[in-house]
């Protein structure tokens, strides 16, 4: 750990760490990929980069957690974001576990790797008693991700904050 470039959570091939405002221009490389980000409503603008980052870094304060940096452990670079939001899903406030991995390092398992080690914690560590995924019903890598995670599928809903798509929403119980 070196200041504030914490390391919250380390796994056998990444770091996961909280955001600085230094991190910006490395994110935005990520969330403005129009193949990485398919599956939202759009490809995040400059500006939109800045305010997921420093909506996460609040976030740190008053939830005591957030959205974080994956960066692969052996070179440090910045290949995407996890971690749990308060987010709105069909209608309820959720601790919502989401990941983003740029397309370059698709189909390497770091998803499902983030994932795993922010599942285990945020039950063990944080305490959260019901974790949720949400993804587009056509988003089968996902899927796979909450699949192998063990996580049930709950329901499908239309989500309004996505396009109105048809949205699966998995859930630890």
């Amino acid at each position: 750990m070196n200041g504030n470039n914490m390391i919250v959570i380390e796994t056998p091939r990444l770091n996961i760490r909280k955001y600085t405002e230094e991190d910006t221009a490395a994110l935005f490389a990520i969330l403005s990929d129009p193949i990485t980000m398919a599956f939202w409503p759009a490809p995040f603008s400059s500006r939109q980069t800045e305010e997921w980052i420093e909506r996460n870094i609040q976030s740190y304060i008053t939830q005591g957690f957030g959205r974080w940096a994956v960066e692969l452990k052996d070179t440090g670079r910045l290949i995407g974001d996890a971690g749990i939001m308060k987010s709105e899903l069909n209608g309820s406030v959720e601790n919502d576990l989401g990941y983003i991995i740029h397309s370059n390092y698709w189909r390497q398992g770091y998803a499902y790797e983030a994932a795993k080690s922010i599942l285990s914690y945020a039950l063990q560590e944080l305490g959260l008693a019901r974790i949720c995924i949400n993804m587009p019903a056509d988003h089968a890598a996902s899927e796979g991700v909450a699949i192998k995670l063990g996580l049930n599928k709950e329901t499908e809903y239309r989500n309004r904050r996505n396009r109105d798509i048809l949205t699966c929403l998995y859930s630890t119980f």
